[in-house]
């Protein structure tokens, strides 16, 4: 099993977003067998919680699932556990780093390394911003472009 965790700030906006379409792209692949997707936030501040509205409605709007999203804090143990961690911003990419050691195996990317086309390589916090529908899309390619890159690189 391929594991891919997706992580934010909070984990109520763009990382439980990701979440979602990435397992979403997933499962119209035929591929859940092979690729496990969570989420998780650097902060504390939403443990336990339900994503945000913003989220949830430009879901619903592509009708991507989000029943099973609860906010919680990304851990030490996740960067062994996980084989692909996508940041979303670079403070979370710096936060991740700061929290991993040496031996811990799983790959950091930001998810906009894999829109290469994007002049920024931060997806914005919509929380701060209220722009879902720009952040949406930003994170369906990053996702779409993520999935192609593992099924390559692991010969999925």
């Amino acid at each position: 099993m391929i594991n891919v965790l997706f992580v934010c700030l909070g984990n109520i906006c763009r990382s439980p977003m990701a979440e979602a379409i990435f397992q979403d792209k997933v499962k119209k692949s035929g591929l859940d067998a092979y690729l496990s997707v969570d989420s998780a936030g650097t902060g504390n501040w939403h443990i336990g919680k339900r994503p945000h509205e913003g989220t949830v409605d430009i879901l619903e709007k592509y009708q991507v699932s989000h029943e099973a999203l609860l906010a919680r804090q990304v851990e030490k143990k996740d960067l062994k556990a996980f084989d692909y961690i996508i940041a979303m911003d670079a403070s979370n990419l710096g936060n991740l780093h700061k929290l991993k050691g040496q031996s811990e195996s799983g790959e950091l990317f930001r998810l906009l390394d894999f829109v290469p086309e994007l002049k920024t390589k931060d997806v914005p916090d919509p929380y701060f911003t209220g722009n879902f529908v720009e952040v949406y899309a930003m994170v369906e390619k990053g996702c779409a472009n993520l999935l192609t890159y593992i099924k390559e690189k692991e010969s999925i």
